[in-house]
């Protein structure tokens, strides 16, 4: 099993300097970059956002929301 991509890493698609200032539109929280799902996670909202052709799709109706105990 891979670990998962944290913000630090350069995530394949992603800048790595984007995905440092980026955060939860919800929350103001931190994401993380899931590299299997191609999603930035924001755990304290429960919502996965898409990245499509290495852009972050920041809007609350395009994200996708987390199972509960999931660590999607």
């Amino acid at each position: 099993m891979k670990p998962k991509n944290h913000m630090n890493q350069l995530a394949q698609g992603v800048d790595s300097k984007l995905l440092e200032i980026l955060v939860c539109p919800a929350t103001k929280g931190p994401l993380r970059y899931d590299a299997e799902t191609q999603e930035l996670i924001s755990d304290q909202a429960g919502l996965a956002y898409p990245v499509r052709d290495g852009i972050p799709i920041m809007l609350a109706d395009e994200a996708r929301q987390l199972e509960a105990g999931s660590d999607d």
